[in-house]
């Protein structure tokens, strides 16, 4: 039996500590959280087995311990932690930035035991009430060893993301930061400058916010996140941020002088390249973007109209596994949203809906 120690239950903490207990229902859960209805949630839930009010004795016994409080408190909850740990004890965290917490750590003479982690995995909602074992799974989990920790504790830990559902990636903390500082924290300084540029440029009548359609609200749903916590992440990884920012401000330039010229050969080479390599994202065989299965029926506005759908493909025995209304149609037809497990359903649910005289809308 294995004792995980959590300094920290919030949406990433309570997600794995969740899958834990999924996975190893005897496993021992240690958590600390400076908020206290996280921790009677937790031990309600049957997710915690102890529940500290402070950072001591009772974490002596864990075999992993997971740093998962703002990245801010690292330096003192490292230093709370180090009189308490046992050698043995494989000491990570979840944090979106590695490279500092790295320097934390061998500072404290602590490279031997530490293995950098995280979760590409999340949600603009937060805390323990917003966590979920589900989070994890199919979602790169990125390893950053130090040098010194020996290959045993790597390929223990490997062994357990894998168990959680998770896609393990080893990388060095600076590949990571440089990484990361594109595909996630660069998106998120996109977005909350995008939605301030809309807020800025709107009428006293609310017009723009009014009809923000799907695109908008696809681009700008990460704004939503935690403020403090994506302040944190641009104070820790400034560098690699300035340097990919300073070259998407140079590929905005370039644009706008497509549009100057009204270059009609180059905006379509700019939006089909993008589309070109985004869709390979979903045509890759691993990774967490997979192909949904989607269909959009445009349906009656009238009582019933979901049931009827939904009771056709329940007696042709097709299995929904979403299905909900979408509330605007700037991209694509339809207004009933139905998602299948995979291609076959998605494909018979079409013919049979057909055949009942639904107009159907396919999204890739």
């Amino acid at each position: 039996m294995n004792t995980y120690g959590f300094i920290g239950l919030g949406l990433i903490g309570g997600s794995i500590a969740r899958a834990i207990r999924e996975t190893e229902e005897d496993a021992c859960i240690v958590a600390y959280d400076v908020n206290g209805e996280s921790l009677k949630q937790a031990w309600a839930d049957g997710v915690a087995n102890v529940t500290a009010d402070a950072i001591d004795e009772r974490f002596s016994s864990c075999d992993y311990l997971f740093l998962c409080a703002p990245v801010q408190k690292n330096d003192s909850n490292l230093l709370l932690l180090k009189d308490y740990l046992s050698p043995d004890c494989l000491l990570t965290d979840v944090g979106s930035v590695k490279t500092d917490i790295h320097n934390n750590i061998h500072a404290l003479g602590l490279d031997a035991q530490f293995i950098g982690g995280h979760p590409m995995a999340g949600s603009e909602r937060v805390g323990y009430v917003n966590s979920k074992s589900v989070l994890l799974q199919n979602a790169y989990y990125i390893l950053t060893p130090t040098d010194s920790v020996p290959r045993e504790k790597l390929d223990a830990y490997r062994s357990l993301v894998t168990r959680l559902g998770a896609i393990p990636l080893v990388l060095s903390c600076s590949q990571h930061d440089y990484v990361t500082a594109a595909v996630s924290h660069l998106p998120h300084v996109i977005s909350a400058s995008l939605v301030n540029l809309v807020r800025d440029s709107d009428n006293a009548e609310g017009l723009m916010k009014m009809i923000a359609a799907g695109g908008f609200k696809d681009i700008t749903r990460i704004s939503s996140s935690s403020a403090a916590m994506w302040q944190q992440i641009c104070l820790t990884n400034t560098e690699n941020i300035e340097n990919l920012l300073d070259h998407y401000i140079a590929s905005l330039k370039e644009f706008r002088k497509y549009l100057e010229n009204k270059d009609s050969e180059k905006l379509y080479e700019t939006f089909d390249g993008a589309r070109i390599y985004r869709d390979s994202f979903i045509s890759a065989s691993s990774g967490p973007i997979k192909k949904s299965f989607v269909l959009m029926v445009d349906i009656a506005d009238e009582p019933g109209a979901i049931a009827a759908i939904a009771t056709i493909l329940a007696l042709n025995q097709v299995s929904i596994k979403n299905i909900g209304i979408t509330h605007n149609r700037e991209y694509e037809g339809g207004v009933l949203r139905i998602e299948f497990y995979d291609q076959k359903s998605t494909d018979q649910a079409m013919t049979i809906l057909k055949g009942k005289g639904y107009v159907i809308y396919v999204r890739d």
